[in-house]
């Protein structure tokens, strides 16, 4: 009933929320992607993405049928897999950023592991910045990961916006600088949020630098004060910061899968890996409980 094909494409601009990104990931032109996505649409006789000019989203029915598409689409290369005989296996190292200790990547990897046993997956959990500079130094073979602003390499898996987060107890004073919860140098979301407060001109003072996202977490639930996150995954306990604190907007963050060209031993295994995450990005950012708004009472004020 459903064209894998057309489950691809519908995948692919769900993630990225882009039909021109989506066509440049699958190496097709746009008119073919909007051409799967109105078959696709046909065929279910419901809505599945709404569009204009300036954004693309999901519908209620679209939702439900990310899962729909991820599941068959699974079936669908296990059976190919299974009647062409063809068998993945090497080493593989593969880099995931500190942002999805949180989500349900660990899913993905059992999955892969289950569908690719002969594998030997070396997973490392690092800082984006660091991750790209072990790519480029011929350390990892796969990276999943933030992508620098301006850097065109990569194969998106989705975009999402970069907030302000924090515990919904704590209060910013206006009068003060801005208490900052942040990775250290390099990573990509410290720059990004210095960057624009100092656009702004918004005197801020670093409260907690860790390497680990569970030690930002815990400095952010303990009040001490806010950190850049992206809007997908925020962490359970807490909540994004309102408008009316007057920080400044952070903008946009790609996530990207990057494969490195030290090993091209470990490139079937790559693509088979890539092809995996490609397939379930959802459950990435979809994984995590949804977030609330500060409330308008107040709390603490640093």
């Amino acid at each position: 009933m459903y064209d894998p094909a057309q489950l691809r494409t519908f995948l692919a601009v769900a993630q990225t929320l882009s039909f021109t990104q989506a066509a440049r990931r699958l190496g097709l032109r746009q008119s073919t992607v909007s051409q799967h996505v109105r078959r696709l649409e046909r065929a279910t006789g419901r809505l599945l993405f709404t569009r204009d000019t300036h954004s693309v989203e999901l519908t209620e029915d679209g939702e439900a049928m990310l899962g729909f598409a991820r599941r068959i689409l699974e079936v669908h290369e296990q059976a190919a897999a299974f009647f062409t005989g063809t068998r993945v296996r090497g080493r593989l190292r593969f880099g995931a950023s500190e942002d999805f200790v949180l989500t349900r990547l660990p899913e993905i990897l059992e999955g892969f592991r289950s569908e690719h046993p002969e594998v030997d997956l070396e997973l490392t959990v690092e800082l984006s910045g660091t991750l790209h500079e072990q790519l480029a130094a011929g350390k990892l073979d796969l990276v999943l990961a933030k992508r620098r602003p301006q850097d065109p390499r990569g194969e998106p898996v989705w975009r999402d916006r970069l907030v302000w987060i924090g515990t919904e107890r704590l209060r910013l004073d206006p009068d003060r600088p801005v208490p900052l919860i942040v990775y250290p140098p390099p990573g990509i979301t410290r720059a990004l949020a210095l960057q624009a407060l100092e656009r702004q001109g918004r005197p801020w003072r670093i409260v907690c630098t860790s390497g680990s996202l569970n030690g930002l977490v815990a400095a952010a639930r303990a009040g001490l004060g806010v950190m850049a996150h992206s809007r997908g995954m925020i962490p359970p306990g807490l909540v994004r910061v309102p408008e009316r604190a007057g920080l400044p907007e952070l903008g946009h963050v790609d996530f990207v899968l990057v494969h490195g060209r030290h090993r091209p031993s470990a490139q079937p295994a790559a693509d088979a890996l890539a092809a995996a995450i490609l397939a379930g990005g959802e459950r990435l950012h979809r994984g995590q409980a949804t977030a609330r708004r500060w409330p308008e009472t107040a709390g603490r004020t640093v």
